[in-house]
């Protein structure tokens, strides 16, 4: 059919009074289409325009090739270009477009920006209203001329292409993108029609057909197209009104874009490869989805980035049947390349899901090379996020290649000393790599493991660590009752230490390396079939996270029985050391446990968690448990006291009693061998000033362990055992001063201990049979702290009621508290305020018989001279003769 033309010319440059018209109106093109039409064709001259330009200026001024959707859904295709005027008007410009009706399509299925180089616009209006051939239906056929020269365009404008691409296929979207047109800036109204003519080839057919444009405008801002060119000396304003703004004649952008699909589109055509977008229709996706479009282009040769050749493989590795095994050969062989050195990590793992996708799918010799670069990734590049190929898939001469290439580094390393600080997935990975690639690595597995196995506690620790200790976490597994919080006995700082405040510490925290394992070992995170696995505490709520690298390693130990053997006895070894690290390590990482190895350390820690849910505060059970779970007697295995000890209480003391259930759970031997002897002085010495049990515990402690015991620690001891024997027995003499002298050498003395000390010994000296040179001693030494806990001894009530009762324990401590004024202001002061505030009181209490029996026995025990004084000071309610003389005494020395 016939496409209805229209032309207008418009007023003319700088006459404001002056309006445009229609000079000619085709058929079917109503006024109402004709008033929307008219803003279209509006035309400003540039800046700097002469007012009589010669031919060659008036040649060179912008043309406005636009095209438009108008609101009744037809469709308009114009030029408007400069023509030469009257005298009065030498520049006019004029419009020739023609309309296109509702679901018409341009003639020859073109697309609108295949016309603009059409040869058969007009100037000016043909005679008699009537165009003499139409621009859209004379273009000759095939590949319109618009294509012509677009490869080199592509290339001079590489910088741009894939900012300009990103944004022209944002505005072809068939929601129009808010924020107004997309502003291409060129110096020459022609390049942005090239750039319209770029977008028409990359983009598909229905994008482009929405992607309406005007080549050139001086009013961006106020355009309801999708697309605008502008002058340079437009560019500010466009970007002062906040649309998106491209300078192509200006400086190259610095900043790339993020659209992987733009920059695929850019780099296929700068490699002059047009042909390839249609070419990636073909194939299934999202049309704008970068796979497809990298699939062809690697296929063809088109170099591309890391990004986009990561995009290809993904999108080949879910949909393997959509190539044939030409396109899958040539994709292998352009995504493993040895020329590219810019592969990421991202990019590696796509490789690695087609690997999978295409192993056992295609023949061996097709994926092998991706295999090899998989796997020498995974030794040089580090990338411990790979899913590593199978075994079988390097039989034969590549794996063969691979392995001479890799071996001798993979050796080197895995016998490296510094494999302690090596982070645990690339261990795993070499040792994954080496078993791959069929190496003997059995005499270098004990060294592996043994630095493996500090290193898994380690990043488990660190991975999980937060402000108050693992999230979540407290203790080896702790029960999930509130009851337990601050004073539980299972609660509390994580610090390891398995021989309570002497016990040596655990491995300390490094920062984990980021890289999450592949997948492929999840499924057996839960330990191998038919062998125990590590328990998960019963009835807790969100149990701990694994860590990252738990699935490699699983999937490690499942793939290597010795590997699992060497590693799981390093681990046994070293729990005794800190035990609640590898019980956190058990309860995130569910190792599974041999059924020929004993492992009773290991056994121990994963039974801790679960023990401790169901028994909770019972700690004397707990032990028992955790014992049992060793299945080996402490006398056969002495280390499983520390163990159990280390669960148990972690890094706090026991209590005295449970400290005798230790002490007579083993032999002396067993305790000095384990080291728990040190958490046995812990609760001695921790106890309260109340607990009898701990002095009768440090007998038997100095008893069992006279060599390991030393220091400080024996001091404190002593001094305990001293105080049991002041109670029930009969210390050897001079048991005052050794008070004193034991305290000093245990100095920084706990304060209960002292207290207890202390109080044995004042309650000895107050004792009727005490003997005199102890108390004399005691006298003299004028210590303090001594005098004051004797004189706190003095005041209590079993002390004042001997005094009302007992006449002669009255008259004796009369005798004691006047007898040694001259000792020091420490006990002068103190007797005198006990004969006021305590022995006064008691006499006046007497009756009159006991008061004279107190006063015969102070004569019969000392002297006549001393019952006058017992006599005077009785008399007296205030001080008395005999105090006011003492006080006298003291203040004259």
């Amino acid at each position: 059919m016939s496409l209805a033309q229209v032309h207008h010319i418009s007023a003319a440059a700088g006459d404001e009074s002056a309006e445009g018209r229609f000079t000619a109106v085709g058929r079917g093109v109503t006024a109402a289409l004709l008033a929307e039409l008219e803003p279209l064709f509006a035309y400003v001259l540039p800046d700097g325009a002469p007012h009589r330009p010669t031919d060659a200026e008036l040649r060179s001024l912008p043309q406005a090739f636009t095209y438009a959707v108008l609101s009744d859904g037809s469709r308009a295709v114009g030029r408007t270009a400069p023509a030469r005027g009257e005298s009065s008007a030498p520049v006019r410009f004029h419009t020739h477009a023609v309309h296109i009706p509702v679901g018409v399509p341009l003639p020859g299925d073109r697309l609108p920006v295949e016309a603009w180089r059409s040869p058969h616009w007009a100037t000016v209006t043909p005679a008699g209203g009537a165009s003499l051939s139409d621009p859209l239906g004379a273009l000759p056929p095939g590949p319109a001329p618009v294509r012509e020269g677009l490869d080199d365009f592509a290339v001079s404008r590489g910088p741009w292409l894939a900012a300009v691409l990103s944004d022209l296929r944002r505005a072809s979207e068939e929601a129009a993108p808010a924020g107004g047109p997309v502003v291409l800036v060129e110096r020459r109204s022609a390049d942005v029609a090239r750039w319209l003519g770029l977008a028409a080839v990359a983009l598909p057919r229905e994008s482009a057909e929405r992607l309406t444009f005007t080549t050139y405008t001086r009013r961006p801002g106020s355009s309801a197209l999708r697309v605008v060119g502008v002058a340079p000396e437009d560019a500010a304003a466009a970007r002062e009104a906040g649309l998106r703004v491209h300078v192509c004649a200006d400086r190259p952008p610095v900043e790339a874009t993020g659209d992987v699909w733009a920059r695929t589109a850019a780099r296929v055509w700068r490699s002059r490869a047009p042909e390839l977008f249609q070419e990636a229709r073909g194939l299934p996706g999202d049309p704008f989805a970068a796979g497809p479009l990298a699939v062809v282009a690697l296929c063809a040769g088109v170099g591309l980035g890391s990004e986009e050749r990561a995009a290809a493989a993904a999108w080949a590795a879910e949909r393997p049947y959509a190539l044939d095994a030409k396109r899958t050969g040539q994709l292998v062989e352009a995504l493993t390349s040895p020329g590219i050195d810019d592969r990421t990590g991202s990019e590696f793992d796509a490789v690695g899901r087609l690997f999978g996708a295409l192993d056992g799918r295609c023949p061996a010799p097709v994926t092998a090379p991706l295999a090899a670069m998989l796997v020498t990734e995974a030794v040089r590049g580090g990338n411990g996020s790979l899913e590593l190929p199978r075994r079988d898939a390097f039989v034969g001469p590549e794996g063969e290649a691979i392995a001479g290439v890799l071996g001798p580094e993979i050796l080197t390393e895995l016998e490296s000393g510094a494999g302690g600080s090596r982070p645990v997935a690339r261990t795993v990975q070499l040792l994954r790599v080496a078993r791959l690639l069929g190496m003997n690595t059995r005499d270098l597995l004990p060294d592996v493991a043994t630095r493996l196995a500090p290193a898994l506690l380690r990043e488990t620790e660190a991975e999980t660590e937060g402000p108050e200790g693992p999230e979540g976490y407290a203790g080896p597994g702790r029960p999930e009752a509130a009851a337990e919080a601050a004073a539980g006995p299972l609660r509390g700082a994580r610090t390891p230490g398995l021989t309570g405040s002497r016990g040596a510490p655990g491995p300390s925290g490094t920062p984990r390396t980021p890289g999450t394992p592949g997948p492929s070992g999840a499924a057996r995170a839960s330990g191998s079939a038919g062998t125990p696995a590590a328990p998960r505490p019963s009835g807790t709520a969100g149990s701990p996270a694994a860590p990252a690298f738990a699935p490699a390693l699983l999937e490690l130990l499942d793939e290597q029985f010795d590997v699992r053997t060497a590693l799981l006895g390093a681990l046994d070894r070293i729990a005794p050391e800190d035990p609640g690290a590898v019980a956190r390590f058990l309860e995130r990482v569910a190792l599974p446990f041999t059924g020929t190895q004993a492992l009773p350390h290991l056994r121990m820690c994963a039974e801790a968690p679960g023990a401790m849910t169901t028994l909770g505060r019972d700690r004397t059970a707990l032990w028992h448990r955790i014992l049992r779970a060793a299945g080996l007697s402490p006398f056969a295995e002495p280390l499983v006291l520390r163990t159990a000890a280390g669960l148990v209480w972690e890094d706090r003391a026991p209590t005295v009693e449970e400290a005798r259930l230790l002490l007579e759970a083993a032999t002396s031997d067993a305790h000095r061998a384990a080291g728990t002897w040190s958490r046995l002085a812990d609760a001695a010495l921790g106890a309260p000033a109340d607990a009898e049990e701990a002095e009768a515990l440090a007998h038997d402690l100095l008893r069992a362990f006279p060599q390991e015991i030393q220091g400080r620690e024996r001091a404190a001891l002593q001094l305990l055992a001293l105080c049991r024997d002041l109670r029930t027995g009969a210390p050897e003499p001079g048991w005052a001063d050794r008070v004193r002298t034991l305290r000093d050498r245990a100095a920084p003395l706990e304060p209960q201990v002292q207290e207890r000390a202390f109080t044995a010994l004042a309650e000895r000296l107050l004792a009727p049979d005490r003997p005199g040179a102890e108390l004399y001693a005691f006298v003299r030494s004028d210590d303090t702290d001594l005098i004051a806990a004797y004189d706190r001894a003095a005041r209590t009530e079993p002390t004042r009621t001997r005094l009302r009762t007992q006449p002669a324990y009255a008259a004796d401590c009369f005798t004691v508290w006047t007898a040694h004024p001259h000792v020091g202001p420490a006990w002068t002061t103190r007797a005198a305020a006990l004969l006021e505030e305590v022995l006064r009181p008691a006499v006046r209490s007497m009756s009159a018989e006991l008061v004279a029996e107190v006063e015969e026995t102070v004569g019969r025990t000392g002297s006549s001279g001393r019952a006058n004084a017992f006599r005077d000071w009785n008399r007296s309610r205030t001080l008395g003769r005999l105090g006011r003389r003492i006080v006298g005494r003291v203040r004259r020395g």
